[in-house]
């Protein structure tokens, strides 16, 4: 990891097409801008986090739900008919 010590309007390069941009330091936060291509997809981690969280929750929720109706159907017709 590199680490750069970096003072208000002061840039850092990321290859040809992307600037970030030191725009504000309030007390423990630092707000920055970012140029980059509009394709180029930028998403905070903890954000990113989440919506993975999310989705194993759902995945496993509908594993609970597929084990319980195969239960149900078991229970109804337990010749397999």
């Amino acid at each position: 990891m590199l680490v750069l010590s970096r003072r208000v309007g002061e840039k850092l390069l990321i290859g040809d097409d992307i600037e970030v941009v030191i725009l504000d330091s309030r007390g423990d936060g630092v707000r920055i801008g970012i140029n980059a291509p509009k394709d180029l997809k930028i998403h905070r981690a903890e954000v990113v986090e989440a919506v993975k969280e999310a989705n194993a929750n759902a995945a496993t929720a509908h594993e609970v739900d597929a084990a319980a109706v195969a239960a149900l159907l078991q229970a109804t017709h337990p010749d397999g008919k």
